[in-house]
């Protein structure tokens, strides 16, 4: 598997646990071999994964929170670390944008950041995931 197509794959990953509410997922999306943070929109910085995923299960185990989809994925690969940004569809009628971190543990690219925050966005501008899009020949 490519590197850009690994590093995708840990992101949907990432977000497939958030919208199954799959805590044990959630919890091997993150690494846990670095420090970790994240910044939930309206919220402080939080660090340490101790204190970062007990907000996800928090926020997972409420029965209102979001389901997510999200468009636009660019990766940026810098040797070990990579960067994804993307824009978050929240519930098909709220936005976020949306930066992840990740860090390569072995042959698994794992979380070490996670910052979103709320934004207007044109639904009409949205381009597919790289999960929706075809792949192959297009004829």
């Amino acid at each position: 598997m490519a590197e850009r197509d690994a590093v995708l794959f840990a992101n949907s990953a990432f977000y497939t646990a958030f919208s199954t509410r799959d805590l044990e997922a959630m919890d091997e999306a993150w690494s846990s071999a670095k420090p970790i943070s994240c910044i939930h929109p309206g919220w402080n910085i939080l660090y340490g994964r101790d204190e970062v995923l007990r907000s996800w299960h928090g926020i997972m185990r409420n029965p209102n929170s979001p389901k997510v989809k999200t468009h636009n994925e660019r990766v940026v690969i810098c040797g070990e670390m990579a960067v994804v940004t993307c824009v978050e569809e929240l519930n098909g009628r709220q936005f976020a944008i949306a930066t992840n971190v990740f860090v390569k543990e072995g042959h698994t690219w794992r979380l070490v950041h996670h910052q979103a925050g709320p934004a207007n966005v044109d639904p009409a501008s949205l381009e597919p995931s790289e999960d929706e899009r075809p792949r192959g020949p297009v004829n």
